[in-house]
């Protein structure tokens, strides 16, 4: 049999033989695929959590806290105690942003205009800016003051407790809002109207000590 006849046999056999996929095994680790329902884990965990009391002592926590913070609010930061008088004036003036229409659609204050606020509602009664936790400060501003002219506010210490002990309604400057506003740094300070403006005026107390002392 020739060379050509033995390659065509070859071929012919090869033809014949049905093909086949080989089936090689498993060569490495296998998982199912599962779609894990985020919202059943996370109620699960807070039935547990429930279960053993965590929730509970989490609530009493916050609670604690909370009630700490209205009993004595974070101080605010920056503020020492005057140790000289500083006196400035405090223009209230407002630039309007956009126009201010009545109900009507009618023009009341154009954009850009300059309005003091002073003109339409003047302060009656003056800002007392005091450490709470200074006791000299404390006697001066209610020995000075009255609750029908001036309200009395602190930067620190707790409001509450010096509302029983002195029986005037005082106030808490929370984050620092008004001193930051009016450029207060260090108390004592008064704000007080002087006609279309306001006068800050920082001073000290005999017998004060230091913030944070």
């Amino acid at each position: 049999m020739t060379r050509a006849a033995r390659l065509a046999l070859l071929v012919a056999a090869c033809s014949a033989v049905p093909a086949s996929a080989k089936d090689y095994g498993q060569q490495g680790a296998t998982f199912p695929v599962i779609e894990v329902d985020l919202l059943r884990v996370i109620e699960a965990r807070l039935r547990a959590a429930q279960a053993s009391g965590r929730i509970a002592a989490m609530q009493q926590d916050m609670q604690r806290k909370a009630d700490l913070r209205v009993r004595r609010p974070l101080p605010v930061a920056g503020i020492t105690v005057a140790r000289q008088r500083r006196a400035w004036t405090f223009d209230p003036s407002i630039t309007v942003q956009q126009d201010i229409t009545d109900g009507r659609g009618r023009l009341i204050i154009a954009k850009g205009t300059r309005v003091n606020p002073l003109n339409t509602v003047p302060m009656r009664t003056s800002l007392v800016f005091i450490d709470g936790d200074d006791p000299a400060q404390v006697r001066w501003a209610v020995g000075s003051t009255t609750a029908l002219n001036a309200k009395v506010i602190l930067v620190n210490g707790a409001p509450l407790a010096l509302m029983d002990s002195t029986q005037r309604r005082l106030y808490f400057d929370q984050g620092g809002k008004l001193t930051g506003k009016f450029g207060i740094t260090h108390v004592p300070a008064v704000v007080e109207p002087a006609g279309k403006v306001l006068k800050v005026t920082e001073l000290p107390v005999p017998s004060s000590r230091g913030a944070g002392a």
